[in-house]
């Protein structure tokens, strides 16, 4: 049951982040960037959410061309999605899925100015509804909360994500 939910675990991240459709690639374009820059460049990720009814928290680093996992507050585990693979994934899902964005207003994240967008994305695993805080400076995503269908067993959930670039290491 563990090695399951951290291979869904590892699809949970993979689904969401990845890109929008190139129908949407003007409204999206900022999302689209900021997760690529989250995913290419030293970033740590918080999030908490539900996963199969339950809470679930994780923390994701993305450093050295390698993924960092830690579920629950438990050990790190280096995953096998590795950055590239998250960004082949944004490929597959920008070809064949379906998104829209629109910018929604300005708001400051830890004092620093951000573009609030929506989105709403359909890929082959998921839907997906909620919206993405973005660095005005950097073009970085900062924050998220998604509501996600997963369908089947794995159901709905909510997510909230904080992230982080600054003094990003590998985990001891």
């Amino acid at each position: 049951m563990f090695r399951n939910a951290i291979s869904i675990l590892a699809g949970l991240i993979l689904a969401s982040l990845t890109a929008p459709s190139a129908i949407a690639a003007d409204s999206c374009g900022p999302v689209f960037d900021a997760i690529t820059k989250l995913v290419t460049s030293a970033s740590h990720s918080y999030s908490v959410g539900v996963l199969y009814g339950k809470p679930i928290s994780t923390e994701t680093i993305y450093v050295q061309g390698k993924t960092y996992l830690a579920v629950n507050g438990g050990k790190w585990m280096l995953s096998p999605a590795t950055p590239n693979d998250v960004l082949q994934q944004e490929k597959k899902d920008e070809a064949n899925g379906k998104a829209t964005c629109q910018l929604l207003r300005s708001e400051s994240v830890n004092s620093e100015p951000a573009s609030v967008y929506s989105l709403r994305r359909e890929t082959e695993t998921l839907k997906e509804t909620g919206q993405v805080w973005i660095s005005k400076i950097t073009g970085r995503e900062l924050r998220q909360e998604v509501d996600v269908d997963y369908g089947g067993t794995v159901g709905k959930g909510h997510f909230k994500a904080r992230y982080e670039y600054s003094n990003v290491k590998p985990p001891m």
